[in-house]
């Protein structure tokens, strides 16, 4: 089985766009949305929903106020400062602490050092993931919930799912849409990938985006090519881009001009291939050509 991944240096640069057209032009292939701080796949492709599942990505502590003696050993060891005490006292006449669930980070050093086990760990709810049907085959996808955290370990979460569906239905391609950025989403998105597709634009911080994510595909050791997107917004910019791209070893398989039907078909909530056959379409269609070459 292959994994292709789709990510960019940052938000923006029409990523979410290529995948919904791959996912037009793939046969036999699984798509999973890694992107789950942000996951937008879901608004072209209209996936129906076949499973719905909680997503426990850490825990929470919370004061038992019964068995609490308010030694205040709990707020002296937390360094987030996410446990204080009322001023008031409580029924049985003693200080009562309480947890700030926006600021506990989880580490559990509290109910570490509680003398008198009065502090409850339990699992917290961060978000959901789905699997879905979608007219362009099934899709595993993902929402963190607002301000939370552990978004790597739920994209590890829609991978595994991911694979586990395509070897299920006797699939050969998992096309991921990854995170932008270089943080943990993206790692958690590309290790263990067969190839990675960086999409990028043609302006200098989109160069220096480009370097960054290589730095760190190459960190990995997995297969990397390139796509300029909009390259004809600034066409000597895109050359200087592709020389630089060799220069690292990167191949650009791909130039995709800038076109206003690639928001009517976003409108439409369809991908850009198949609302039209122009020139964009075109341009796409031969950058998966080249995307199934270096799949090999």
């Amino acid at each position: 089985m292959k994994e292709l991944v789709v990510i960019s240096g940052k938000g923006g640069t029409g990523k979410t766009s290529i995948v919904a057209s791959f996912s037009s032009l793939a046969e036999r292939k699984v798509l999973a949305d890694c992107d789950v701080d942000a996951a937008d796949l879901w608004l072209i492709l209209e996936p129906h929903i076949l499973r719905r599942e909680p997503f426990l990505g850490g825990k929470r502590a919370q004061v038992i106020e019964e068995k609490c003696t308010s030694c205040g050993k709990c707020q002296e060891v937390c360094r987030f400062d996410a446990i204080s005490s009322t001023a008031s006292l409580g029924d049985q006449g003693k200080e009562i602490y309480r947890v700030d669930p926006i600021a506990c980070e989880g580490c559990g050093v509290c109910v570490y050092f509680c003398p008198e086990e009065a502090i409850d760990f339990r699992d917290q709810v961060n978000g959901e993931w789905f699997i879905s049907e979608t007219r362009n085959g099934p899709m595993v996808h993902a929402k963190l919930g607002i301000a939370e955290e552990n978004s790597g370990k739920l994209v590890t979460l829609v991978r595994k799912e991911a694979n586990r569906l395509a070897e299920e239905r006797g699939l050969d391609l998992v096309i991921i849409d990854g995170s932008p950025g270089i943080g943990c989403p993206v790692i958690a998105s590309i290790t263990g990938a067969s190839l990675v597709l960086v999409v990028t634009e043609p302006t200098l911080s989109g160069q220096h985006d480009l370097e960054r994510v290589s730095q760190l595909t190459a960190h990995f050791g997995i297969q990397t090519v390139v796509c300029i997107n909009k390259y004809d917004l600034n066409p000597g910019m895109a050359a200087q881009m592709e020389g630089r791209a060799e220069e690292m070893g990167l191949k650009v398989v791909g130039k995709v001009r800038y076109d206003p039907a690639v928001t009517k078909a976003q409108i439409m909530r369809t991908s850009v291939v198949e609302y039209t056959g122009g020139k964009v379409a075109e341009e796409i269609k031969a950058l998966w050509r080249h995307i199934v070459y270096a799949l090999g």
